[in-house]
């Protein structure tokens, strides 16, 4: 049974249905905003921009971006047959890869070659949406690659916070949050933040720090 279920068509059966059904919920949730001012400046003054969020929030990630701006967003999602599934699921255009497993030394994931393409696509003046501790943790723990991409790049990051209540929690690493129909959701916008010169591990902590309280302070806004 775990097998039919991994298997290609079934896999793209399943990732169209949740893809359907996120459609639908997220028109019909009523959103909170805060500090979204700080977003609207980046995206009314054009050019590249990185915004990260956990990847236990990816379901709700579609929300933050508005549609109709410059920025034509990319995500960063991993090679795995999950990622492959996330990318049609949430929609997004991929760029695949994700960071090497220190434990896991001899197995590539594309980190390279993800890097150039996003690189790429962000000197055309377009966005690329991360998830910091994906693929596979650990959870709202943050390394030194969105700062490394943001020296590179030039860009702007922006640090998303998201919640919905009421909600799935799955039973994944990330325990993700898929969220129900009718339901209240927040986004909390942080930033945009500037890499230019410090220490990308530095960065890395405070950053994770920063978006772990952006993404407490979205659950707190439902009360």
């Amino acid at each position: 049974m775990k097998a039919l279920v991994r298997s290609g068509p079934v896999q793209t059966v399943l990732a169209l249905l949740l893809a359907g059904y996120l459609g639908v919920v997220l028109r019909t949730m009523r959103w909170r905003w805060v500090g979204r001012e700080r977003a609207e400046a980046v995206w009314d003054k054009g050019g590249p921009v990185i915004v990260c969020f956990w990847h236990s929030r990816i379901a709700l990630s579609p929300a933050c971006w508005p549609l109709g701006r410059a920025q034509t967003p990319r995500a960063l999602i991993s090679l795995s047959s999950d990622g492959e599934f996330i990318a049609r699921a949430v929609g997004f255009p991929a760029i695949r890869g994700s960071t090497r497993n220190p434990s896991k030394p001899g197995r590539a994931k594309g980190g390279a070659q993800a890097l150039r393409a996003m690189l790429a696509w962000l000197q055309g003046d377009h966005g690329v949406a991360i998830t910091p501790d994906g693929p596979r943790g650990p959870a709202e723990e943050m390394g030194a690659g969105p700062p490394r991409l943001a020296q590179l790049a030039k860009a702007p990051v922006l640090l998303v916070g998201l919640a919905a209540r009421p909600c799935l929690r799955l039973g994944s690493w990330d325990r993700a949050m898929l969220p129900l129909p009718f339901s209240k959701g927040a986004i909390i916008w942080d930033g945009p933040l500037d890499a230019d010169g410090e220490d990308q591990a530095v960065l890395g902590r405070r950053w994770s720090e920063q978006l772990v309280a952006a993404t407490r302070a979205a659950e707190d806004a439902l009360g």
